[in-house]
């Protein structure tokens, strides 16, 4: 993945779905891929998640030695989690093999 903001946009996206579904196992394998896609090709590290109430998700990080952010509208990253919350019969989650 070339953009670093594409890469925690699709992290930060399944990572809302994976912590508000922990048994849901193919969203947390998801969330890791995308994390170690963060790791191992753009060298984030010490990644924290805030979030205010009226519209933004604040991402603070390392690279390259040095402290970063960068910031995602709740709407935009909360899209997926909406949809499963709305049709959760299309959204099963089945017990690990």
């Amino acid at each position: 993945m070339k953009s670093l903001q594409d890469a925690f946009y699709n992290w930060l996206s399944i990572k809302v779905v994976s912590d508000a579904r922990p048994l849901d196992v193919s969203a947390v394998e998801t969330t890791e891929l995308f994390a170690t896609i963060l790791r191992d090709e753009h060298g984030v590290s010490n990644i924290a998640i805030t979030k205010d109430d009226e519209r933004w998700y604040f991402i603070d990080y390392v690279k390259d030695g040095e402290q970063q952010s960068m910031k995602f509208p709740i709407d935009l990253i909360d899209v997926m989690l909406k949809q499963i919350e709305a049709e959760p019969e299309k959204f099963k989650i089945f017990p690990e093999e």
